[in-house]
């Protein structure tokens, strides 16, 4: 027992978030670069730049400069084992990251010193405020004019409703830029604008009020910081570590990701703070991560990695005991015996076989098409996780196939993207139409993109005018039948065969409570 709660204890599984542009990919890489994992960091995007950000490696990722789907990557750092999962931004994925958001411990939300708080920062806040997850703070970008700390640090307060606490403190801003103060090690580190590489010019400051301050960073920038951090301890409590993992404060650090600075101190701050591996909810009971029993839940899954090879991957984050390849394990749906020979380790797309995983790690199970998301894999006992729920799309338009001679091609790839839950199929009992619903716009150009690009099948799509996809469940099978049968034409069927009634209108969804009182309408279907 002991080699495996010492492997707990030397495990950190994380996720960074933000909105959009907010600099989180950036930020990835320069973790990589801390951690030894890569020597040079990419930029995400430049056309001069030959080399992409490391975990942005699906073509329509390089093309666009944006993240459409989590990546996940593992390195050392200082004896310790960091899994880092990078998240789309962009609200039109948001539903990966709110998966995403279920197989990690704490989280790194990246803010944009000029924008502030933004409102797809809100809602990932808000998933992590249902699981008490604890946050912390990366306002990055300070190499640029950007808004007054003290003023950021309030809207991190009132728009995100958890408490800050900065650990480390900026001397200047934009132009002005001089460095970081670092409060949580009491060092000061100067700024070298256009550093790809790792510089170490620290200089530590048992007393910043020593008259040594003025020779590094000039006399009104000296009398300015003082003030600034006298100012920070006077407002803000000492930092609590207990706080933090509890999810009711958040610890602050300023940088510039892009120029590699202020990202070394998170790093070293997060290592020391970071919560281990915690236990996990299923339907039955807690799963506590030092059970000698191995557990694990998929959370996400992805085809085509290597477009060579037409493999699935399903991402597993283990929650209990050791897992070991080639050992037979059983999966709660279907209570059915698997065995898993090819498992791998990633570095964004870069993959390693490996032999065993401890709770925290992520691995990657190759696999025909039997895993679904939510799917929960154990050794001896085991019920479902809780928490993965799918959403209501907002945006449902109908599949029209260009191609007839490819039909067979579309109907694989249509399954194979819905099974990693990149959008919603629904299928009308009625005419054999099909429907794909999503949470964002952008979602039906990379649906579109990858069945040309992976399958070779070509679609368009057409707008539908629906309101809401609506799971529906009765009382008894004999209400549910004539519901049916009343409303036949507005009845779809889910991937899961569940029985959806694709609503018109907020009205329509009314009449039908109305009129149906012993039909139950839901809007996420739980796994």
């Amino acid at each position: 027992m002991k080699g495996l709660e010492q492997e707990i204890a030397r495990r950190r599984t994380f996720g960074i978030i933000s909105h959009p542009d907010a600099g989180k990919t950036t930020l990835t890489e320069k973790l990589l670069l801390f951690g030894g994992a890569i020597n040079t960091a990419g930029a995400v995007k430049s056309n001069k730049i030959k080399m992409h950000a490391r975990s942005d490696w699906m073509e329509i990722e390089k093309q666009r400069g944006i993240s459409v789907s989590t990546s996940v990557m593992g390195f050392e750092y200082k004896g310790k084992k960091i899994n880092l999962l990078d998240t789309p931004g962009h609200q039109d994925f948001a539903e990966d990251t709110f998966r995403t958001l279920t197989a990690v411990d704490s989280v790194i939300m990246v803010i944009d010193c000029v924008k502030g708080v933004e409102i797809q920062t809100e809602k990932l806040m808000e998933v992590c405020r249902m699981r008490n997850t604890p946050v912390l703070a990366f306002i990055n970008k300070l190499d640029r004019e950007g808004r007054d700390p003290f003023e950021l640090l309030d809207e991190i307060e009132q728009k995100l409703n958890i408490k800050v606490r900065p650990l480390s403190w900026p001397i200047g801003m934009g132009k002005s830029f001089r460095g970081v103060y670092n409060l949580f090690e009491k060092r000061l580190n100067l700024f070298e604008p256009g550093k790809a590489k790792i510089t170490d010019n620290q200089i530590e400051f048992e007393d910043i009020n020593s008259p040594e301050l003025e020779d590094y960073i000039g006399e009104n920038a000296a009398a300015e910081l003082r003030e600034e951090i006298e100012l920070i301890e006077g407002v803000y409590p000492e930092f609590s570590k207990t706080e933090y993992l509890n999810g009711e404060v958040a610890p602050v650090f300023f940088g510039s990701a892009v120029n590699n600075f202020g990202v070394n101190e998170l790093l070293n701050c997060f290592v020391q703070i970071a919560p281990e591996p915690k236990s996990r909810e299923t339907e039955e009971r807690e799963v506590i991560p030092t059970e000698e029993d191995f557990t694990g839940f998929v959370f996400k899954i992805h085809a085509n990695m290597d477009p060579k090879h037409r493999n699935r991957i399903a991402f597993i984050r283990v929650c209990s005991g050791k897992f070991e390849r080639n050992k037979f394990y059983h999966r709660v749906r279907e209570n059915q015996k698997m065995r898993f020979s090819n498992v791998t380790a990633f570095m964004a797309q870069d993959k390693e076989i490996i032999d065993e995983a401890y709770p925290g790690d992520i691995v990657g199970l190759y696999d025909t098409g039997n895993l679904k998301i939510g799917d929960t894999l154990f050794e001896s006992n085991g019920s479902n996780f809780k928490g993965i729920p799918a959403f209501s799309p907002e945006i449902f338009k109908e599949v029209i196939n260009k191609d007839a001679m490819k039909t067979k091609q579309l109907e694989k790839g249509l399954r194979q993207l819905m099974d990693e839950g990149v959008a919603q199929l629904f299928e009308y009992e009625m005419g054999a139409r099909k429907i794909v619903g999503t949470v964002g716009a952008l979602q039906f150009e990379v649906i579109q993109h990858r069945l040309k690009e992976e399958y070779g099948a070509s679609v368009a799509f057409q707008p539908q005018n629906i309101y809401k996809a609506c799971w529906v469940s009765a009382k008894s099978e004999k209400d549910m039948n004539e519901f049916i049968k009343s409303k036949r034409r507005h009845i779809a069927k889910d991937k899961d065969g569940k029985y959806v009634f694709m609503a018109e209108s907020k009205a329509w969804l009314q009449m039908i409570q109305d009129n149906f009182p012993e039909i139950t309408v839901h809007f996420t279907s739980e796994f």
